[in-house]
């Protein structure tokens, strides 16, 4: 960055917390009034509720051969999702500019040229809507993911812009793949990580992060949006889905990690990194038809390179 160049969360220092909406429940006997409520607080007996319902399901834990099966079957697994569901399960993520807005920052920031790499890109749910609104025509878009099959499914985007957009396949937890990636080291101003880190085994997510820290500028930050522990996916595995603490295995073989607060901070400074915002979000959403109440938990997060 050039002397006197203001980072990408220095530019956007004025937003301190992400929008997570407005809409909050004050009375009980109002909840099934609207689909969603923001940022509930839960009662004792809710919360030991799910953790009896998470000590249950995941008490007997796979073998370490299933658990190794799994991780060399990753790849595949992944693969078989993209191939099912092609750019038809995920919606464009249009909402990250309001939660973050060292992203909204990107089509105002002068100087320097400015990149960004969005990790776990999957087909493009970040990537578009970021091409969209960064005009900036010395912006760089960088992409990657597990499957290669997400990266074609991107790459026949008709919105795909390979001027201003580089996809490649990557192994985040696997530091032999960084060695070959195309990102120069202190290059990125922003990196995105939404719903991806939790698909790792937990050994391999510093790997990921400490990869991430060398190829961002200092000032530079790391944007997290991931599954929170006592989330209602992690209350619905059944028993003898889970490898181990907080991490499971779907129906399709896929994995995914649930994060607290405190798992979130300590893999990032581990890694170096300075923590700007760690929040829980907590959202009930709601089935006003069957009257069904759905607890979600997501962790929201913002860590910055510090500067040397």
């Amino acid at each position: 960055m050039g002397k006197g160049a203001p980072s990408i969360m220095e530019a956007s220092a004025d937003h301190k917390r992400p929008a997570f909406g407005n809409r909050f429940l004050t009375d009980e006997q109002h909840v099934f009034e609207h689909n969603a409520w923001d940022n509930v607080d839960w009662d004792a007996d809710h919360l030991h509720r799910v953790q009896q319902q998470i000590e249950d399901n995941s008490h007997h834990k796979m073998s370490s051969e299933r658990r190794q099966e799994l991780e060399d079957q990753a790849s595949r697994h992944w693969d078989q999702f993209y191939q099912i569901h092609q750019n038809r399960f995920f919606k464009d993520r249009k909402w990250l500019f309001t939660e973050f807005p060292p992203l909204a920052a990107l089509d105002q920031a002068a100087g320097p040229a400015l990149s960004m790499l969005e990790v776990g890109c999957g087909v493009g749910n970040t990537v578009f809507p970021v091409l969209e609104m960064v005009q900036n025509a010395r912006f760089k878009l960088y992409c990657c993911d597990f499957s290669p099959v997400a990266i074609d499914v991107l790459k026949a985007d008709k919105n795909f812009d390979p001027e201003r957009c580089l996809p490649f396949v990557c192994d985040i937890g696997s530091m032999a793949a960084w060695q070959a990636c195309p990102i120069p080291a202190q290059s990125l101003d922003v990196v995105t990580m939404i719903f991806c880190l939790s698909a790792l085994e937990p050994e391999q997510m510093g790997v990921a992060l400490s990869a991430l820290y060398d190829r961002l500028k200092p000032g530079g930050c790391v944007l997290f949006r991931d599954y929170g522990q006592y989330d209602l996916a992690q209350v619905r595995f059944k028993p003898g889905k889970c490898l181990a603490d907080n991490f499971y295995v779907r129906g399709d073989g896929t994995r995914v990690f649930f994060f607290s607060q405190d798992k979130v901070k300590a893999i990032f400074e581990q890694a170096g990194f300075v923590e700007k915002q760690n929040l829980s979000d907590k959202r009930l959403q709601v089935n006003r038809g069957k009257q069904l109440k759905m607890y979600r938990v997501w962790i929201q997060a913002q860590y910055v390179k510090p500067h040397q």
